[in-house]
């Protein structure tokens, strides 16, 4: 049963999409395209420096009328990082998304950027958990243990 960011991750895998900062938002688009994803991280060097996101591009490029293939990754990325730590629960998650209004979680593990958990991630890992528990309960009261 998944109940902390550690065992969400262990069974998702750790693989982590990444995008330099100095890269063209295209460039990121094209990324984020091939590898079927809402959002990648941003990175310096092995340094995690901010997200980029379909809602970065709707709203920094689409609806301000810029042009991806002329404004870098870091002029629009979200900057301002919410993270969680491997030992984070998935009610921390939960409360982290829905108060910061984010998709993704990067994890930071001794500093590092080692997964992303993503809304649609912790999500299924709940409803996993209700359905493993509507079951037990529902063992234990037909008594078909």
């Amino acid at each position: 049963m998944t109940s902390t960011v550690r065992q969400l991750l262990q069974a998702k895998g750790h693989l982590v999409h990444t995008i330099p900062a100095e890269a063209t938002v295209f460039e990121a688009l094209e990324r984020m395209a091939a590898y079927d994803v809402g959002a990648l991280m941003v990175v310096e060097g092995n340094q995690l420096v901010g997200v980029f996101s379909e809602r970065d591009y709707a709203r920094k490029i689409v609806l301000m009328g810029r042009i991806s293939k002329d404004t870098l990754v870091r002029e629009v990325m979200t900057d301002e990082l919410v993270t969680v730590s491997p030992e984070a629960t998935l009610a921390d998650c939960m409360n982290l998304m829905t108060g910061h209004r984010v998709r993704h979680l990067p994890v930071i593990d001794n500093g590092q950027l080692v997964g992303v958990v993503s809304i649609g991630d912790v999500v299924k890992a709940i409803m996993t958990q209700q359905e493993f528990m509507i079951a037990e309960l529902e063992s234990y009261i037909t008594g078909s243990r």
